[in-house]
Order: structure tokens, then C-alpha cells, then sequence
């Protein structure tokens, strides 16, 4: 499909990434496109999720789906994290009820031998460039379109779990036993990473999100050892590549759980820091000094709340982050038994009270 992508109408989303006033306070969800919606799942029924997530037409679809209902600020490509693990050659299903599970996970350090070390991202992951080109010429530019992936060490964890797990002892283990072996890993997932996430803006995408969902499993010492380094690698290597193409595109690094990497984190070359909804917004903002802008972190579960709760909820997180650098977020997916119109609720939250505020200013 050609490039020439509809002209942007809502450029809010991307302001606000670069800390640029805006006239109302941005506002997606993560897991915006998802099972909440009676319309994402009819179209999922009976189809396999990888399958899915391998035609780019469907894609398209369910990320379109949550703009026709709500008027959120930005869009993010459907997809899932565990596609690179895939093109590196594992085996990945989705089993009802039990999440992404992976039959033959890593075991020891010579399973690495297993894996493509060089994997060529066109070929392997192309189907998502698709889905992105795709979205950006039906979006119509209504909104940005975010594109993303998994950290190193969270997909890590999972190739050496072989699925979700409360503790992830057997990723931990090989931090602790191999540690070597572990950055050879870290290092090779970088490294597809960094093409992946440049294929992605190659094929439209506006702004990219990186997921490091496990990084509260990790204390201190770890995080600064296994997952920092190398969400700062990402960060340096995408922006250095992009600067030779002309191309300046925000990017968000969410480490779920990583008080402790705030400071850290805030100087890493991402644009914007992700917030889980553990953290207060006042010391969010006091511990990163102004350096980013910031996106989260209302709990997802206030969404459980009645309508006139939401919004009471929503006043004072934006009393918190202030409106300037912000993009209103939750501080994790959507659930999928949350009602519509909460999200709805919560949409309208933010765009009223902001607007507000930005006027009494």
C-alpha cells in the first residue's frame, strides 16, 4: 500500500508526548480494542488469536472498532507482544482460558541455540507493517496511531516461563544461575526489537509504546542490571536511526511497577514515562523533574465505579499530573467484563475537566 497517509487532524496526543500545550488533556486506554466491546468479540469468535493477529484486515478492524464508540485521542494497533518471541522461532498459542502459553520453552542456556538470532523482520513480521499501513489510510487521520512491543526482559520471562505465572521463578533463576546467558538473550531480543519497532514507523506508525509489564517481578539491583540497559538501547537506537530518516516519533516506556526505576527511567531517551495506578501523580511528577511527560494511571477497576465516581476519580488525577506533558491513560489494560460506557464515561472525564482547567489557567 502507498505511504501517502491522510493529513492528521488531532494532533493532541502527540503534543502532549512532547510536553507542547495542548487545548484538552489527550486520552486512550491500553487495551482500548478488546473484549470489553461486544463488537471485538463477535469479530474474534472462533478465530485463532495468532491467526488474528496475522491478518492485517482484522487487525485494522478491531483497532478501529473502540474509535467508532469513543472519542479517544489516539489509536494503538492491534497486535501482541508475544509475535517476536514467534519470529525468533518459538512456538506460542493462545489457550482459552489460560493465556499465551508456550509448549517448548526455553530450559538452560543451550536451548538459546534454538532461536533465530537474526530474524528478518519483513519477512517475519510483516503482516503487522501491513495492519499498520493499513490502519493509518482507514484511520482517515483522525487520530495518531501508535505502534509497540515487549521489553526484553518481560518477553523473556515468558519464553522461559512458557506462559504467565505470579512469581516467574524460572526467568529469575536464569538471571541468578546464568546470567551470561541471560544477556546474550536480553541483547538478541534488543536487537529485533529495534528493527521491529523502525519497520513500524517505516509503515506509519506515529508514536511507540514499549511494554515492560514485568518489570515489578524484578528489585532494584535486577532492574538496573537486566531491564534498564537495554530499554535505554531501544530508546537510543530507534531515535538515532530515526533522526537520520528526518523522523521524530515519540516514544513511551511503561515498566509496570518500577517505582524504584522512576528517576531512572525519566532519563532513558523516551519521550514519556507510562504510570501504573500504584503511584501517586504529585510524586511521579516531583521524582522525574519535569524531564517527561507522563501517561496513566487511573486504576482500571475504577471503572467498576458508578459514572459520577469516574469523573470525581478522573478531577483529581489530572489535579495531580497537571495538564501540561500528560496523557490521561489507565495504569493497565481494560478488564474484559468492564461496561462501555464507563470507558465512555472516563473519555469524557478527562476532555471536560481539562478543558476547564486549561481555561482557568
Amino acid at each position: 500500500l502507498p505511504k501517502d497517509f491522510p493529513q492528521l487532524q488531532n494532533d493532541t496526543f502527540l503534543r502532549a508526548a512532547r510536553g507542547e500545550e495542548t487545548e484538552h488533556v489527550p486520552v486512550w486506554c491500553m487495551r482500548q480494542a478488546g473484549r470489553y466491546l461486544p463488537e471485538f468479540r463477535e469479530s474474534r469468535a472462533g478465530k485463532d488469536f495468532f491467526d488474528t493477529c496475522r491478518s492485517p484486515e482484522a487487525c485494522c478492524e478491531l483497532t478501529l472498532q473502540p474509535l467508532r464508540r469513543f472519542p479517544f485521542d489516539a489509536a494503538i494497533i492491534f497486535s501482541d507482544i508475544l509475535v517476536i518471541p514467534q519470529a525468533m522461532g518459538m512456538d506460542v498459542q493462545m489457550v482459552a482460558g489460560k493465556g499465551p502459553t508456550f509448549p517448548d520453552p526455553l530450559k538452560e542456556p543451550e536451548d538459546l541455540q534454538r532461536l533465530q538470532a537474526k530474524v528478518d523482520v519483513d519477512k517475519e513480521l510483516g503482516y503487522v507493517f501491513k495492519a499498520i499501513t493499513l490502519t493509518r489510510h482507514k484511520i482517515e487521520g483522525k487520530v495518531p496511531l501508535i505502534g509497540f512491543t515487549g521489553a526484553p526482559w518481560t518477553l523473556m520471562s515468558y519464553m522461559i516461563e512458557g506462559g504467565g505465572s505470579r512469581t516467574f521463578s524460572k526467568a529469575k533463576r536464569w538471571l541468578y544461575r546464568h546470567p551470561e546467558a541471560s544477556h546474550m538473550l536480553l541483547r538478541m531480543l534488543t536487537d529485533v526489537i529495534v528493527e521491529y519497532l523502525l519497520g513500524q514507523v517505516a509503515a506509519g506508525a506515529q508514536a511507540l509504546q514499549v511494554f515492560e509489564s514485568h518489570a515489578g517481578i524484578l528489585g532494584p539491583v535486577e532492574f538496573q542490571e537486566f531491564s534498564l540497559p537495554y530499554l535505554r538501547d531501544i530508546a537510543r537506537c530507534v531515535k538515532e536511526k530515526l533522526k537520520d530518516a528526518g523522523k521524530d516519533i515519540p516514544m513511551i516506556v511503561f515498566a509496570k511497577d518500577a517505582h524504584y526505576g522512576l528517576e531512572d527511567l525519566s532519563q532513558s531517551h523516551y519521550e514519556v514515562v507510562g504510570l501504573d495506578w500504584t503511584i501517586d501523580p504529585r510524586s511521579a511528577r516531583e521524582r522525574t523533574g519535569g524531564k517527561v511527560s507522563l501517561q496513566g494511571n487511573m486504576d482500571p477497576c475504577a471503572f467498576y465505579a458508578p459514572k459520577e465516581r469516574i469523573s470525581d476519580i478522573v478531577k483529581k488525577m489530572l489535579e495531580g499530573f497537571g495538564t501540561r506533558g500528560y496523557i490521561a491513560n489507565l495504569g493497565h489494560g481494560l478488564y474484559p467484563d468492564m461496561d462501555p460506557e464507563s470507558v465512555g464515561a472516563f473519555v469524557e472525564a478527562v476532555h471536560q475537566h481539562s478543558k476547564q482547567m486549561i481555561k482557568q489557567k
